[in-house]
């Protein structure tokens, strides 16, 4: 039985601690199955990421500071769709395999290649499972199910899942394959420092992209009266459209770098929320 590391052609009866198998990736595959089980508001996927990534990450480092490192830096903020998440579970695991084997990789990639490919796969993703697939397994299961026949919700379940579970386990070898190979190449070229780079910028529009949409601040008061009031909100999206958002992800931002509690920080955003909503500052667009 071969590794997927065909430059190599290492057999796993020859590998070496820092080698990863089929068998490791099966575990992979199976353990990605609890992508939305720990899901949480502060870094959404990634108790349930760093889940699935331990068994790998216990191969490859044998040293408790380095796996300490390793599971730190899988518990980074992150999210996409669960039923392609394997192809980042399997990049992830080829960066990591090569973090172990060599002490030049810069391990910042593993976060930044993840920050920047988590954006457009859930967006590929989204579009095929929930807004293609999904539609017509429903399509299929509620016309046999509105006709009394049992065989609607059932192949509900099969047209949804069975290409899920296939797609699912696919990816997760291809995603390692193409991650081994890549970086090799990178390596080779010397390009590592500018995929660094370029996948840091990458992850950073994304966070932006994503504060600028997911962060929804309307301020309702206006300045003067009668037809000649002028809104402050029209005021403040004059001088730069989502400029609250901004400044509310600036001031978390602040906050978390002087240490604060994520849970302090989310109690505040609560009680300045209601409080503002509850004297008029605030409100719905």
């Amino acid at each position: 039985m071969k590794t997927f590391d065909h430059d190599n052609e290492t057999s796993v009866g020859e590998e070496t601690n820092n080698s990863l198998s089929k068998k490791d990736l099966n575990r992979l595959f199976w353990r990605s199955f609890q992508a939305e089980f720990s899901w949480n508001y502060e870094r959404q996927m990634n108790m349930a990421y760093t889940y699935a990534m331990i068994p790998i990450l216990k191969k490859l480092y044998k040293k408790k500071e380095d796996l300490a490192n390793a599971l730190k830096r899988h518990l980074e903020f992150f999210n996409t769709t669960p039923h392609i998440v394997t192809l980042m579970l399997g990049v992830s695991a080829a960066m990591e395999e090569q973090n172990a084997k060599n002490r030049q990789f810069n391990p910042d990639t593993i976060n930044n290649v993840k920050a920047s490919l988590m954006g457009p796969l859930a967006g590929l993703g989204d579009s095929f499972f929930w807004g293609t697939l999904r539609l017509i397994a429903t399509g299929v299961g509620t016309s046999l199910a509105l006709q009394g026949n049992i065989l609607g919700p059932i192949l509900f379940l099969l047209i949804f899942n069975v290409p899920h579970v296939a797609i699912r386990y696919l990816l997760a070898r291809f995603g390692y394959k193409i991650g081994t190979g890549f970086l090799q190449r990178l390596q080779k070229s010397g390009a590592m420092g500018h995929l660094t780079f370029g996948a840091a910028i990458l992850g950073l529009i994304v966070i932006g992209g994503m504060s600028a949409t997911m962060i929804n601040i309307h301020v309702p008061l206006k300045i003067g009266s009668g037809k000649s009031a002028s809104g402050i909100q029209d005021i403040l999206d004059n001088i730069m459209p989502g400029l609250l958002p901004l400044c509310a992800f600036g001031i978390i931002y602040w906050l978390l770098g002087k240490e604060v509690k994520a849970t302090t920080i989310l109690l505040g955003i609560a009680v300045v929320g209601i409080l503002g909503a509850w004297i008029g500052v605030f409100g719905t667009n």
